[in-house]
């Protein structure tokens, strides 16, 4: 009993250890709390408090590089894999804490902001946990943590009538989701009598499973996944919820909870569904390349189709984040190792150029009053550094050289050519082809329509242009020197498997 009790102690103290990060965001959370109920004032302290949080916690995240070992008796993996996964999410947060700090619907809204800052970092919490996730009980409590966060958040401004609407869609459709999900993971654990990811795929190989009940519920687990990296047919809550939430939420929820949302995907295919290795094999008798291949397709072509009608920005680029999740779902189909990389790599870059041009949206609905791409008419004239950096960023979610958006789709691609899925490949070239059509729609409004009424200049402060900048320049840089990144992710592909 005494040895036992020890053992325990020891590893809870392990575990405890590789917890700092997250132990931060809980202290980040709690003091903020405290710091917006002291203070009696509206004020940027809350902001501050939440900034210097994620930056103490993407130190200790530093210390955690190389790491791979399962933690809290294999709920939690702390490994090179979400180690990418939560950089990537951090950096998200820290600049959308950056953006909330000159938004004119948060700063000028009748609302305190300390219970903003203190959901941010709950959701970040939540995505944390997500990135490493390896029960099936443990990946619906993360869920959860972030869905909670993000329902309050998309309705936080409470005196517009749309925030309000989004917030209500979201939590009706992510209820459903995530109740058809846990239905789907209580058949996985009738199927082979475990909730730990690995353990299931060892279960599946060793013991006979019905074809038909396992399909079913892999289908309803995916769902949920799908629910949260908006894939259709799972989508419609997204252009709502992304219209109606503030642009700062917004520009997070397309980048840091699709981050988390395909971590848990790849984590839960590698260890559950495939035996790990180089190439993934599939166990069963299920084709799970061809059912996330249609899901692929599904998802990029109606991203793709209903953007094309949007005059509204935050909705266009809702549709296109949708796009993007098809592009991303493409080299997921291929379940293997490279396929992951070009994964890695993407999202890095994704989050580069997609926060970027969402924060040209809020610094021009913040001097215009609006959203609609109308607006955006000699925009390129008027200010001359915000048109060129929203060009760069369009061109960019483009896939065209020599952006940082075209190595994202040249390693996507090529992972499913390797793999031999030609026709999915051609059919994510023709989506690419009429996403051009939407990004330089806007393009032609900033720099070839009514050229000669252009308006008022738009004059932004340094601070503002420095942090547009922070985002350009490496999404260009990262089009013709990517070999790091490249690196880094191949390296950040080492799994803790039990098989």
């Amino acid at each position: 009993m005494m040895n036992e009790l020890s053992n325990f102690s020891g590893e809870l103290l392990q575990s405890l250890s590789l917890f700092w990060p997250e132990t931060t965001l809980v202290i980040t959370f709690l003091i903020t709390l405290f710091a917006d109920l002291l203070s009696r004032h509206k004020n940027r302290l809350a902001g501050y408090i939440t900034l210097a949080g994620l930056i103490v916690t993407g130190l200790l995240l530093l210390s955690q590089q190389g790491v791979a070992q399962t933690t809290f008796s294999g709920l939690l993996t702390v490994d090179p894999f979400s180690f990418f996964m939560r950089v990537t999410i951090l950096l998200s947060a820290i600049l959308v804490v950056l953006f909330s700090f000159s938004s004119k619907e948060l700063v000028e809204g009748p609302f305190r902001l300390g219970e903003y800052y203190m959901l941010i970092t709950g959701l970040v919490f939540g995505m944390f946990l997500l990135s490493g996730a390896s029960n099936l009980i443990f990946i619906y409590l993360s869920i959860e943590v972030m869905s909670i966060s993000s329902y309050i958040l998309s309705g936080y401004t409470k005196h517009s009538k749309r925030a309000s609407e989004a917030s209500m869609k979201y939590v009706i459709y992510g209820a459903v989701s995530s109740g058809i999900m846990v239905y789907g993971m209580t058949m996985m654990f009738g199927l082979t009598g475990t909730l730990n990811l690995n353990e299931i795929g060892m279960a599946l190989q060793t013991k006979p499973v019905q074809t038909m009940p396992l399909l079913l519920a892999n289908l309803m687990i995916l769902v949920g996944f799908s629910y949260k990296i908006s894939a259709v047919p799972f989508h419609y809550w997204t252009p709502d919820v992304y219209e109606g939430a503030p642009i700062t939420v917004t520009a997070l929820l397309s980048v840091a909870s699709k981050a988390a949302g395909f971590a848990v995907i790849l984590r839960y295919f590698h260890s559950a569904l495939t035996n790990g290795g180089e190439l993934w094999q599939v166990i069963g008798q299920i084709d799970w390349h061809f059912v996330i291949s249609v899901l692929a397709v599904l998802t990029m072509t109606v991203g793709n189709l209903v953007a094309l009608w949007q005059n509204n920005m935050k909705r266009m680029l809702a549709y296109s984040s949708i796009a993007h999740a098809g592009y991303l779902l493409m080299a997921v189909a291929v379940l293997n190792n490279t396929g992951m990389a070009a994964v890695l790599i993407y999202f890095f870059i994704y989050m580069l150029m997609n926060l970027g041009a969402f924060y040209i949206v809020q610094l021009v609905a913040d001097k215009t009053g609006s959203e609609d791409m109308e607006d955006y008419v000699g925009l390129g004239y008027r200010s001359p550094l915000i048109g060129v950096a929203l060009t760069l960023f369009l061109v960019s979610l483009t896939g065209l050289p020599p952006t940082a958006g075209f190595i994202g789709k040249l390693y996507v691609f090529t992972a499913v050519v390797k793999a031999g899925y030609v026709w999915l490949a051609i059919i994510g070239v023709l989506n690419s082809v009429v996403s051009l059509y939407y990004y330089v729609r806007v393009v032609r409004n900033m720099y070839l329509r009514d050229v000669e009424s252009q308006g008022e200049k738009i004059v932004f402060s340094r601070p503002v242009l420095t942090l547009v900048l922070l985002l350009a320049i490496p999404t260009l840089i990262l089009g013709l020197y990517f070999g790091p990144l490249a690196d880094w992710a191949s390296a950040s592909m080492a799994f803790v498997t039990g098989h």
